[in-house]
């Protein structure tokens, strides 16, 4: 079935106007499995369309939100370790071909495909995650994020989730993105295919992403080129109280597919003294 058209989502739309309807079998039901659905990788917050543009399923995002008011809290252990909380951890790894390393927390209501590696860090329901990412020690992908296959999620990187407003749109990072140690992306940034951040880059929506390869600067809001290898940058800026510097960020060049990536990227973060 596909989830442009599926009979849930008038059940999950009215459910969220009128949390009365809850009590009610089908809309609790559209609910939670509208949720397992999300957990088995049926359904996707966010998916590309014919045209490769990016289409938020708000009521999906809806339907997370309610099962956070339908789920009952409960106690689990894992090990050692006590968890009382309403979203337990996900289940049938070694089914899926994931690794969870041990300190690492993945919710149920989030997707790993195989080969995802996830260190001692965290992914939240609603969250994708493509095949043979790594997912590193104290990296977060928060809820309902969207991250490519082939993906390296440095130490520390911060991957911003969303919940509300339903339809908002969620973090994006593209296939075979390298995101370096303690980067924070957020408020639903896309990230292109191929793209580098070197190390604590932080984008907003409103951070000014400005290529400096030419003569002429040029800024992108929201969205990092396919390719792009981006660096902190700072620029001045007049305020009534002085002249400050304010955040931005920097593109230094296009990523090289000719040379083996990891070497390549070395190289270039080295030559600009990153």
């Amino acid at each position: 079935m596909s989830q442009l058209d599926d009979p849930r989502q008038a059940l999950i739309e009215a459910a969220a106007e009128n949390r009365e309807l809850l009590k009610d079998k089908q809309h609790e039901e559209a609910v939670f499995s509208t949720v397992e659905d999300l957990d088995k990788g049926r359904h996707r917050v966010a998916t590309k369309d014919e045209n490769g543009r990016w289409q938020v399923q708000g009521w999906i995002q809806k339907a997370v939100s309610l099962y956070f008011a339908l789920a009952p809290m409960e106690e689990h252990d894992s090990g050692p370790l006590h968890y009382h909380d309403k979203v337990p951890l996900k289940s049938g790894l070694a089914e899926a071909g994931v690794r969870i390393v041990p300190g690492a927390v993945v919710r149920y209501g989030s997707f790993c495909e195989r080969g995802v590696v996830v260190m001692p860090g965290f992914v939240n329901i609603g969250a994708y995650v493509g095949a043979g990412t790594m997912v590193d020690t104290w990296a977060t992908v928060g809820s309902c994020a969207q991250i490519g296959k082939n993906v390296h999620l440095a130490g520390g990187v911060g991957i911003g989730g969303v919940l509300e407003p339903a339809g908002a749109r969620p973090v994006i990072i593209g296939d075979d993105c390298f995101i370096g140690s303690r980067c924070i992306v957020v408020e639903g940034v896309e990230v292109g295919d191929g793209a580098v951040l070197a190390a604590n880059v932080c984008l907003t929506s409103t951070t000014p992403i400005i290529d400096v390869r030419g003569e002429e600067p040029v800024t992108h809001l929201g969205k990092v080129p396919p390719g792009a290898v981006v660096i902190p940058g700072s620029r001045r800026k007049q305020f009534p109280a002085g002249e400050y510097e304010i955040p931005c960020a920097l593109i230094l060049k296009e990523r090289s597919q000719s040379t083996d990536e990891k070497t390549a990227l070395n190289d270039i973060l080295r030559g600009f003294a990153v």
